[in-house]
């Protein structure tokens, strides 16, 4: 990893952030060091990580369908999509506060050591595979047991399942791709919010207030959707398991491009080039 730090940062310390009173550039400074510990993590570190993460994050799909199947005929379809909004944000809490590696957060994190000249595209490739595979393998394998297990429990239907998948599948691509820009962009903002919050309790607060957004507005996030979509088209016959395939794709271009631009070069550009 040395190639990666030939650069010589452009970012102030953190120091000079506290004597300029730039909370800005004190959250870009920790974001980059975070972001270069997590590049220089042991490569089965990180797909392991990964992994947890992915298995971790299908609790919120679980818990959505347990709301679905328990709500069914006894609330209205807005109180029924606020609740499974705020069980989406479950999985969440469970990676981030657990500090398991989600790739949704290092399309942004991961990205601003390299900008910064301290780590290399290298590197960056690396660290996305490891934990991308680990996620979408963990979220996966939570997606197949889910749906022999929870029907087997009695806790969720079949059909609440299927409830899960279809708003994420009923849009074509281009749909898929801007909304799934539009979660990227929110799971940017989460990083840059959980850097700079100084208590356990607000960090909750911003992953829940942040995650719940995107279950509310069904917009396609790759690795939580992995597990949502793929446990509907494992129990219906509508959706064969290329829609699945479709969905993780353009879902995962989205999310990059939505964390990579609209978070990681606009934050970066506005503190180091703007001065705030």
């Amino acid at each position: 990893m040395s190639d990666g730090h030939d650069g010589e940062s452009t970012v102030p310390t953190s120091e000079d952030a506290a004597s300029a009173g730039a909370s800005s550039t004190d959250i870009l400074a920790r974001q980059i060091r975070s972001g270069l510990n997590e590049l220089e993590r042991p490569a089965d570190g990180l797909l392991l990580s990964g992994l947890s993460a992915g298995l971790d994050i299908g609790f919120g799909p679980l818990f959505m369908g347990v709301v679905l199947t328990l709500t069914a005929g006894l609330y209205d379809h807005a109180v029924r999509t606020f609740l499974t909004a705020n069980a989406y944000a479950i999985g969440f809490v469970f990676v981030i506060l657990g500090r398991s590696e989600l790739f949704t957060e290092h399309t942004t994190l991961a990205v601003l050591p390299v900008l910064d000249r301290r780590a290399s595209l290298g590197a960056l490739a690396r660290l996305w595979s490891l934990v991308y595979v680990g996620n979408v393998v963990g979220a996966s394998v939570f997606a197949v047991a889910m749906v022999w297990l929870a029907p087997a429990y009695g806790i969720v239907e079949r059909s609440a399942l299927v409830e899960l998948a279809a708003p994420l599948l009923a849009h074509g691509p281009p749909e898929v791709f801007v909304g799934a820009i539009l979660a990227g962009w929110l799971m940017g903002l989460l990083s840059w919010l959980v850097a700079g919050a100084d208590s356990t309790l607000s960090r909750f607060a911003v992953v829940w207030l942040v995650t719940a957004a995107i279950g509310l507005a069904h917009l396609p996030h790759s690795i939580a959707g992995t597990a949502e979509v793929l446990g509907g088209v494992l129990v219906s016959d509508a959706y064969p398991l290329t829609a699945f395939l479709r969905f993780l794709v353009v879902a995962t271009a989205g999310n990059v491009l939505g964390g990579t631009v609209f978070v990681a070069l606009l934050k970066y550009g506005h503190v180091v080039r703007g001065g705030e």
